[in-house]
């Protein structure tokens, strides 16, 4: 079934012009706000959690701000699917890439850090060609074999390489052995696994678990931290501006590279809030009973491995 779908509708969409593929998008925005209210409670109460002092005509107006940026992301990351090198050069641009490229000759490989707002799928298919470093990214399979195989091959036809959580130290040592620069593209938003393994930090207003892999992985191999996040230019039109947190990760104390990129997020949220993804479930995760007494055990494991 899900061959089908993909062979009689969505690879087709994936061919169309994108403005006529926005007339799906504003159909699709116009039930999510009538008929369809995909994950209303959960987008409600994240909103409210996140602007406590929001009146509920604001959180109203924000709620429809977020299901329009859905609406255009979903569409888009369908026409992901089809979309060619000129047409994504045309439409995705990177602002500054001479960093990229002085991190590549300095022989730096460089985490990319960013999250689930706006338009990220673009990103994926685009940095094999945006950048010098072998495109590497990471992240979980789909559930559907038939989805998971498509979607992955689709996003790796410009040169990514996606891999699965499981084999990353695998797939770094053999580039490092090889001498070959990476850049590995990290969504570091979702909702980590594990609230005991978590970084916890106060985000929007919150008591907040952060996935630590970011940080993990720069302190175990020494790499460069970039983080970014997209810029809506006009519809369909997308730019985006690196930031470099840091060169030397191992200069940084325990925590000071997640508060970093956390921080760079929220400041791009409370600005804009409606781009970011409000229908997930990011704040599932219990608090600690004692948390003191984790980050101190935190601190001091991380030290041990990176710091002794």
């Amino acid at each position: 079934m899900s061959a089908v779908v993909y062979y009689l509708f969505v690879g087709p969409l994936s061919k169309l012009p994108l403005w006529f593929t926005y007339r799906f998008a504003d159909f699709f925005y116009f039930l999510l706000i009538t008929v369809f209210p995909y994950r209303k409670k959960v987008i409600t109460a994240n909103l409210e959690r996140s602007f406590p002092q929001a009146s509920a005509s604001e959180i109203k107006r924000l709620k429809r701000k977020f299901y329009r940026s859905f609406a255009d992301m979903l569409l888009e990351g369908v026409k992901n699917l089809g979309i060619s090198e000129k047409e994504l050069r045309k439409r995705y641009t990177i602002v500054n890439p001479e960093l990229m490229e002085s991190l590549y000759a300095e022989q730096k490989s460089v985490l990319l850090v960013s999250a689930h707002y706006m338009n990220w799928e673009w990103m994926i298919t685009g940095q094999g060609f945006f950048f010098p470093h072998q495109a590497v990214g990471i992240g979980m399979p789909l559930t559907n074999g038939f989805w998971d195989k498509k979607i992955n091959g689709l996003r790796s036809r410009f040169g990514m390489h996606v891999i699965h959580s499981k084999i990353v130290k695998a797939t770094f040592d053999d580039y490092h052995q090889k001498g070959i620069q990476t850049a590995t593209l990290v969504l570091s938003d979702q909702s980590p696994g594990d609230s005991l393994k978590s970084y916890w930090t106060t985000f929007l207003n919150q008591p907040t678990a952060v996935a630590f892999g970011a940080e993990q992985l720069a302190n175990t191999y020494n790499h460069a931290v970039v983080f970014y996040l997209p810029k809506r230019i006009k519809r369909g039109v997308y730019s985006i501006e690196l930031q470099l947190l840091t060169k030397e990760p191992r200069s940084l104390a325990w925590g000071e590279l997640t508060e970093m990129h956390v921080k760079a997020l929220e400041e791009r949220i409370m600005a804009e809030p409606g781009p970011w993804l409000w229908s997930h479930k990011r704040w599932k995760r219990n608090l600690p009973e004692d948390l003191e007494a984790l980050k101190i055990q935190q601190r001091e494991k991380f030290n041990q491995l990176f710091r002794s």
